[in-house]
């Protein structure tokens, strides 16, 4: 397992070491994932995300390369800010879906750690008849993200950007305890924060600083744990669960994601055929009504019949109730239809939903 330059301080920090993606990483600390996720949803939480792939796209074809690969207009996202966008295989499914920022004469395009190579060698495929260059810069670049409504006035000390100026969805260049890098104000917890992509070989002192810069307000080490936890209240997709090879778009409830009018992309004619026939699954939230923890891929039932599958599933500690995301037949998508979840072999009622859970901070403001 690869180790990230982290490790040491994780250990020193009493956290519980995992595999994930490849990668040994830190699944709790000892405050536990439930006060480490009321952390970042009440103060601010730190991650190691190293594990997370960067690309580098760049070239006279940049742009027309990325709107080929890529289901988002990207032409449409101005040079300082980022956009979120899916790679889909001809039949639509999803390839894994990223974030690209646009930055000075080149693309960042954020992608997850099981798909880094996949993805890296999926991206080096498409660049057939198009001046475009295709870099992993995984290695050289460190990635952290400070999340949680106190993370700016944590963060602002520690750098030379002005993050009162910085909007959502935008990211600037700067340095960050000295470290050079990207600073983002973006994140996959649902709450107001920043994602940094900094010098692999300052991470170290990057991470410190924050933590003894944030120490008397309460910011905590966050975990795997509590990082799925944030992110499934928020209802954002996890590759392998909400989305993958078998899974489109528009199924997963993304199509704000795609772009019908930009032009041809890897997967359109797959998705339009879709979007016009209507999609035979959807993914919806529930809660349940009776005592039980829903799991990944238990079945989904109605009227005592399978109809769908649980992609996610666990107690929410934010809301203090059990819930779930499922993929059903677009008949029981409506809030309101009651099902039943597997588990353990004894049908427990559920409800569907609105989604997301939780309203996330960048829709509230």
């Amino acid at each position: 397992m690869t180790k990230t330059l982290l490790y040491d301080r994780h250990l020193a920090l009493g956290g519980r070491m995992v595999e994930f993606a490849g990668w040994e990483l830190p699944v709790q600390y000892p405050t536990g994932p439930k006060a480490e996720h009321l952390a970042v949803r009440e103060r601010a939480g730190l991650f190691d995300i190293d594990h997370m792939g960067q690309v580098i796209v760049s070239g006279p074809d940049a742009l027309a390369f990325l709107q080929r690969v890529l289901t988002a207009d990207i032409a449409a996202i101005p040079q300082g800010q980022a956009g979120y966008a899916l790679m889909c295989y001809a039949d639509g499914g999803t390839v894994d879906d990223t974030f690209v920022y646009a930055l000075p004469g080149r693309y960042l395009v954020a992608i997850n750690a099981s798909n880094n190579v996949k993805d890296t060698r999926w991206l080096e495929a498409q660049t057939y008849g198009l001046n475009v260059s295709v870099r992993n810069v995984s290695e050289e670049t460190y990635m952290l993200a400070l999340q949680g409504p106190l993370a700016a006035a944590i963060m602002q000390p520690l750098t030379d950007a002005d993050l009162s100026a910085l909007a959502y969805h935008h990211a600037v260049e700067g340095t960050v305890a000295g470290v050079p890098g990207i600073i983002s104000h973006t994140g996959y917890t649902g709450e107001d924060g920043f994602e940094l992509y900094l010098a692999a070989s300052g991470a170290v002192a990057a991470w410190d600083a924050i933590m003894a810069q944030g120490a008397p307000q309460g910011l905590l080490p966050i975990g795997l744990a509590a990082r799925d936890s944030l992110r499934f209240e928020a209802a954002m997709p996890l590759y392998g669960q909400e989305l993958g090879p078998s899974i489109s778009p528009l199924e997963a409830g993304l199509s704000w994601a795609v772009s019908w009018t930009k032009g041809p992309f890897i997967g359109r004619e797959a998705l339009l055929k879709q979007r016009l026939e209507g999609v035979t699954r959807t993914l919806v939230a529930f809660r349940m009504l009776d005592r039980g923890v829903p799991r990944h891929e238990y079945p989904v039932l109605s009227d005592g019949q399978v109809v769908g599958v649980v992609t996610s599933g666990m107690y929410a500690p934010t809301l203090d109730q059990f819930l779930g995301l499922a993929f059903v037949p677009p008949a029981s998508r409506r809030p309101g239809t009651e099902l039943s979840i597997g588990i353990r072999g004894r049908e427990n009622r559920a409800v569907v939903v609105k989604k997301p859970f939780y309203i996330p901070a960048y829709r509230r403001s």
